[in-house]
């Protein structure tokens, strides 16, 4: 290195799994000469694992790093995703569908969701779902590509994966080896501090050898190893608005393949089920304090669609986030920076939210506090507003059979969420927020299946002329004849991305 020069030479990313993969493969892709990218791992060590849905960004992280989609999709078992399933959320026997996309068109200068309100007060218009291209196809079991054409009603929904989270990090392996990236296997036993900065040096590994680095990516987990064993940075529990701290996972024999994720809400929790290539990904996530270990199993495995295929595995977590996620030299990347549970299918967009600001953000090694501080305030933002949009499914419920929901729906929510639900109770009006990966249609979508309905009108329907109710039967009918025009699921990843 020149003498004038204060470019990072040595990165050092601890853990393995999605996070400290994605981490690899994308600095590879992006530091293409002068810098050299070591990942420590371990064999026995576990990862969590549990993030095999994702959202529609994934599809960018994927481009970014050049990978075509069907050869990730039969690497990774993968299916397809136009959003997730609700049931028994708002209350027993009640459903409802978060799509990927919009609904409709914007066909009038007052948003639809308010000519919908209209109608559905007058009897004459369905369920909101009814009015959306993702769920059209849902429903139907169908998929495709979007439409390219704007004018195409096949354009207006979004799509993300459903694939087996370590098959995922295994490809990525490849290819960051194959970029350059170096593994060693090892744990981590040590960690050598400056005396006086704090920065982290250096890791010891349990066979000895030392591993010295200028910018240390703590991916090890909820361990977090760096940003909390070594740096003592802190962690912000939001247990008292998502009581949920545990989850049993397990894999069950595939019978079917609908191109969504469902969540189904029990007593004390909720249960996912995603559908892959090879089998059914299931878990169910709880609250100890109304169910025990061993209560929640026999709920996850009485409400299996298919055998099976291990015992359930127990993962226990504090929701919340580290007080800062880019501490001195250590960035903390994916569950060592906080962990929200996977209601909406977050836990691999935030490693790659991470991951986008590092790029963003990247340091030179005087690491100026400035560019870290900026890091810190982003990545806080976009936690607390995905924070707020899980509450929301917990505190907008009238269920009364069980603790959890009955303290869900009576708690002090935070603020900035309070806010937004007062706003779409009083007209129907969805407030954007800064940093906020869920658009107007999740947020209606939601209020709407939630049971959050509007006590006013939009003011301006009073003034507008347009009769949206024929539009509204025109646009159900085409979405479902348009539906119907698609390949199945099954039959269109057999024809392009089956893993054979």
């Amino acid at each position: 290195m020149s003498g004038s020069s204060r470019r990072i030479e040595q990165i050092v990313i601890v853990g393995g799994g999605s996070a400290g993969w994605m981490s690899a493969a994308a600095l590879a892709r992006t530091i293409e000469r002068d810098c050299r990218i070591t990942l420590v791992e371990s064999e026995e060590i576990g990862i969590v694992g549990v993030g095999e849905a994702t959202i529609p960004p994934i599809r960018l992280f994927n481009e970014m790093l050049g990978v075509p989609e069907e050869e990730f999709l039969r690497r990774t078992q993968g299916t397809f995703k136009l959003g997730i399933e609700f049931i028994d959320w708002a209350r027993l026997g009640q459903r409802y569908f978060h799509p990927f996309g919009s609904y409709g068109r914007p066909f009038d200068l007052v948003q639809l969701q308010h000519h919908w309100l209209r109608a559905r007060a007058a009897g004459q218009a369905g369920g909101l779902e009814e009015y959306c291209m993702a769920w059209a196809a849902a429903r139907a079991g169908r998929f495709e590509h979007p439409a390219t054409d704007p004018r195409n009603v096949r354009s207006t929904y979004l799509y993300a994966y459903h694939f087996d989270a370590h098959l995922y990090a295994k490809f990525l392996r490849e290819y960051a080896e194959a970029r350059g990236v170096r593994r060693i296997e090892g744990k981590v036993v040590a960690v050598e501090q400056h005396p006086e900065s704090g920065f982290v040096q250096a890791i010891r590994l349990e066979n000895g050898s030392e591993l010295r680095g200028e910018l240390f990516i703590d991916c090890s987990g909820m361990r977090a190893l760096l940003i909390e064993g070594a740096l003592a940075t802190g962690f912000e529990d939001w247990s008292h608005w998502l009581p949920c701290d545990r989850a049993l996972a397990v894999p069950s024999a595939r019978t079917d393949l609908p191109p969504y994720t469902r969540s189904q809400a029990h007593t004390a929790g909720w249960q996912w089920r995603i559908p892959l290539q090879h089998r059914t990904g299931n878990g169910h996530v709880f609250a100890s304090q109304w169910m025990s270990d061993a209560q929640a199993a026999e709920v996850l495995l009485s409400h299996l669609d298919g055998a099976p295929l291990a015992e359930p595995r127990l993962i226990r977590f504090t929701p919340g986030r580290r007080r800062v996620h880019w501490n001195k030299n250590v960035i903390a990347i994916g569950l060592s920076s906080g962990f929200l549970e996977p209601l909406e299918s977050t836990a691999l967009h935030l490693i790659q939210a991470g991951i986008s600001k590092l790029i963003a953000y990247f340091p030179d090694r005087d690491f100026d506090p400035l560019v870290i501080r900026e890091y810190n305030r982003v990545a806080n933002a976009e936690l607390e507003r995905i924070r707020d949009f899980i509450i929301l499914h917990y505190h907008l419920n009238s269920r009364t059979d069980g603790e959890l929901w009955r303290y869900c729906a009576q708690m002090t929510v935070p603020e900035s969420l309070q806010y937004k639900i007062e706003h779409f109770r009083r007209f129907g009006r969805i407030l954007p927020s800064e940093m906020d990966i869920f658009g107007p249609t999740s947020w209606l979508a939601v209020h709407i299946g939630q049971m959050n309905w509007p006590e006013r009108q939009d003011p301006l329907l009073e003034y507008r002329t347009f009769d949206a109710v024929p539009y509204l039967e025109q646009l159900r009918r085409t979405l479902n004849a348009a539906a119907l025009g698609m390949p199945t699921h099954q039959d269109y990843i057999a024809r392009h991305c089956r893993n054979s």
